[in-house]
């Protein structure tokens, strides 16, 4: 490396522009194509321009807490029953989210709701979306630590910024009051300023069995599902097609994976 070259990227630190730290092959691809100064200097900021929106997209991907690893590229959509797979794509395509809108999938254990929870929010995180995945159970629990801790107000704000929140397994245990107010307060204060993503096994009329208020759920469901896209999920488990598949009983035609949850 030249002494020139060593000051580029002394100057490339000192001006936060990384990707020029590594300038050679530019240099070299400069020199080989004959660009001029004007191409030479465009290739650059185009390079680091790249670099900045990759390097975003992580970090909005580590923002997210997604679990699993989970995309639409594997989702078996020849198993939703009362879902088109064009829904799906049109709802990836993020208008929903620019429209403040919401998506509650309803349906039984295993007929791929967090899959295609997570593969949305993966999708939309990619479009540049701040997108952030709870369990129901999870943020319950982190509402009632916050307040405990006196960060309620600052978790809720937060969770207000996102421009999507999605909130699984929403039916898998009852809450108490107090965290029934506090979910109510996050999903309230996101009404028509943010979209959520629900996914849960019980109809909108047994919501009344996780949240012991009924005026505050009745409340709650007529503000989620003001502006949402229902999707209903309903259908043949993943796991016992597996099971029926391993006894033979499934054809090969029907074999697949990747809907776990």
């Amino acid at each position: 490396m030249t002494a020139r070259q060593e000051l580029i990227k002394v100057y490339a630190r000192q001006l936060k522009l990384p990707t020029l730290t590594s300038c050679q092959d530019v240099i070299r691809q400069a020199e080989e194509q004959g660009l001029s100064y004007e191409e030479f200097l465009c290739e650059v900021l185009r390079r680091e321009l790249s670099q900045r929106e990759e390097n975003q997209k992580k970090r909005k991907l580590k923002k997210a807490r997604f679990p699993l690893e989970k995309s639409l590229d594997t989702f078996e959509f020849k198993h939703l029953e009362h879902v088109e797979e064009a829904h799906i794509w049109q709802l990836a395509a993020g208008e929903f989210v620019k429209r403040r809108e919401n998506v509650i999938m309803i349906g039984n254990p295993g007929t791929g709701k967090t899959h295609l929870a997570i593969g949305l929010g993966r999708r939309l995180v990619s479009q540049g979306f701040n997108v952030r995945y709870y369990t129901a159970a999870r943020l319950a629990s982190e509402l009632v630590e916050a307040e405990q801790e006196r960060n309620l107000t600052r978790l809720v704000k937060s969770l207000q910024k996102l421009d999507l929140l999605i909130l699984d397994e929403l039916s898998y245990l009852s809450f108490t009051r107090h965290q029934a107010e506090l979910m109510f307060q996050v999903v309230s204060e996101r009404n028509e300023r943010g979209s959520i993503i629900i996914t849960t096994n019980l109809e909108f009329s047994r919501w009344s069995e996780m949240f012991p208020d009924s005026m505050l759920t009745a409340a709650l469901v007529d503000r989620l599902t003001h502006s949402a896209h229902i999707l209903n999920m309903n259908g043949q488990s993943y796991r016992l097609r597996q099971r029926l598949r391993k006894s033979g009983l499934e054809s090969n035609s029907n074999a697949g994976g990747g809907n776990d949850r």
